[in-house]
């Protein structure tokens, strides 16, 4: 494995440790100096950082899932992905004023997720032909200022406003609540392949994860996060 992938499978392992999110990997990551240093880290020492404990710092030390880590490194070369780590200078600068931001992304498309204008367009999935109409308005009077434009790929107001930037040539991201071996609905594929070459698809989960319920008010912080402004 080249030291690249190396350092991409402690980046991917740590998000996999049982009762270790976001807020709490980036604490680990600060004290121990490193990702790797915190898998390295002794025990008595990892019990001392708030905010873990011994039951933590021992699943920690016992952490073994190091194939999972691997295998999803091959899923990214294999569909040209990028992981975009929290100290990566591509990594949203707009995002790290969310406290429980992500400490590892996937990426798929050609846009930069530091664009100088963001706005975010998220609605009813039951939209009505006034609020699809108003929102197209919207989208076309932004284009002439190249703003990007974010939503979450779901029917009504999210699906309208990806393709009304695609439209006026503006690019558009989607922030997905699955891994980006699959897309949901299966109805906006079309769409999100246009994507991927003006915008892309961004999600903070590994493939393999479905689109469970729980995971689409995480994703909105996302959503948010990423935006100078949210309609």
């Amino acid at each position: 494995m080249k030291t690249s992938d190396e350092q991409l499978k402690y980046r991917i392992a740590i998000t996999l440790i049982k009762n270790v999110g976001p807020v709490l990997a980036k604490n680990l990551i600060s004290y121990c100096g490193g990702v790797e240093a915190v898998f390295r880290e002794k025990v008595t020492n990892l019990e001392k950082i708030p905010g873990v404990g011994s039951v933590i710092a021992k699943s920690i030390r016992s952490f073994s899932d190091f194939k999972r880590a691997e295998d999803e490194i091959q899923f990214i070369q294999k569909y040209k992905i990028k992981p975009v780590f929290i100290l990566d200078k591509e990594y949203p600068e707009r995002l790290k004023n969310c406290i429980d931001a992500p400490v590892l992304l996937y990426f798929k498309g050609n846009e930069n997720l530091n664009s100088s204008r963001t706005v975010a367009f998220v609605g009813t999935r039951n939209a009505t032909g006034y609020g699809k109409e108003q929102t197209e308005n919207l989208i076309a009077d932004l284009a002439a200022y190249n703003v990007t434009i974010i939503s979450g790929l779901a029917y009504g107001i999210d699906i309208t406003s990806h393709k009304a930037a695609l439209k006026n040539n503006l690019n558009t991201i989607a922030v997905l609540a699955h891994g980006l071996d699959r897309i949901y609905p299966t109805a906006h594929k079309s769409t999100a392949q246009k994507m991927v070459e003006q915008g892309g698809l961004l999600t903070e989960y590994m493939s393999g994860t479905i689109p469970d319920r729980e995971n689409f008010p995480s994703r909105n912080r996302i959503v948010a996060g990423i935006s100078d402004a949210v309609v």
